[in-house]
């Protein structure tokens, strides 16, 4: 379809707020133009990340299903989220709501300390990029585009959690970001690891064990001669981007692969400034890869800020 006028009701997360601000920005630049029409969760909360279902799965179940209870009341059938550990979460909960009664019963009790509750199948629980793909369509990307991708290289990262366990018959080897990138006018590589995982916060837990993995992903981005990975969650751009100079120092290699959100690039085919989209906040510059389409505008590299001596270690340039 050439526009759509469906409204969403938009899950935005944490890291959207803060480290991934270029998605949360570029996504809502991407679904004005596309007619898509999101409306924030009201009072949302932390959907938990991955940390808290280890720790206490009940009250974890419960502080997503708060989300989802006040998603409800927002009268929209559908729920997208951009993060995909944040959709993974979102629909687990309320799978398991659905197929367990204690659970439903359990974590609906939790909620009534608020005045909230949640009937399971309320809402339909989506990726954003499924939204895109589904309900606007390739035709009606590519109609929107005013300048193509051609001669940009990519390699399409999914990671792990989009795919898994919801990810249907092409979970190992998805193509739906492939096909919208090649839409846009770009090559994509074949890229085989598009689905493995990057490690998730494995950095805080064993730096040579998650930087192996983060190696191999861009051992293949390059080999495979991407000019960059583009990948839709928040996670996966973080310890690619961020981590990058870490491996090449644990390594000795010289990776200089840009990773940046699939909005990002979808937002410079239809034609969006730069700046408005987040590009230039990457700490691997992908100023020299889009040049390569024609795209000449300057940014400002992202400085990372001083870290409280207390917080969790971070990346450095």
């Amino acid at each position: 379809m050439s526009e759509t006028s469906k409204r969403y009701t938009y899950y935005p997360g944490c890291s959207q707020k803060v480290a991934a601000h270029a998605y949360d920005v570029s996504a809502k630049q991407v679904c004005e133009i596309l007619g898509l029409t999101i409306q924030e969760v009201e009072d949302w909360n932390c959907c938990g990340a991955t940390e808290y279902f280890s720790v206490n799965r009940l009250p974890a179940y419960s502080l997503v299903a708060r989300n989802l209870s006040l998603a409800a009341r927002q009268n929209t059938a559908e729920l997208v989220a951009p993060c995909s550990a944040c959709y993974l979460n979102l629909r687990t909960v309320d799978d398991k709501m659905a197929k367990y009664p204690q659970v439903n019963a359990q974590v609906n009790q939790a909620l009534a300390a608020g005045k909230l509750s949640y009937e399971p199948g309320t809402l339909r629980i989506r990726h954003l990029l499924d939204v895109i793909i589904q309900d606007v369509g390739y035709e009606a990307v590519r109609e929107k585009a005013t300048q193509m991708l051609t001669g940009l290289r990519i390699a399409p990262y999914y990671g792990c959690m989009i795919v898994r366990p919801y990810g249907g018959p092409d979970a190992e080897y998805p193509i739906h970001l492939d096909e919208l990138m090649t839409t846009l006018g770009a090559e994509v590589v074949d890229y085989p690891m598009k689905a493995h995982c990057c490690g998730g916060h494995m950095t805080q837990i064993s730096e040579e064990t998650a930087f192996e993995l983060i190696r191999r992903l861009l051992q293949n981005a390059a080999e495979c001669e991407a000019d960059m990975i583009v990948t839709l969650c928040p996670m996966c751009q973080f310890n690619l981007d961020a981590y990058q100079s870490h491996v090449n120092r644990m390594f000795g290699t010289d990776f200089k692969l840009p990773v940046l959100y699939f909005t990002q690039l979808m937002g410079v085919a239809f034609g969006v400034a730069q700046e408005k989209l987040g590009i230039g906040s990457e700490l691997v510059s992908a100023k020299a890869a889009l040049r390569k389409i024609g795209q000449t505008q300057e940014t400002k590299p992202r400085t990372p800020k001083r870290q409280d001596k207390q917080a969790l270690p971070m990346p450095t340039r």
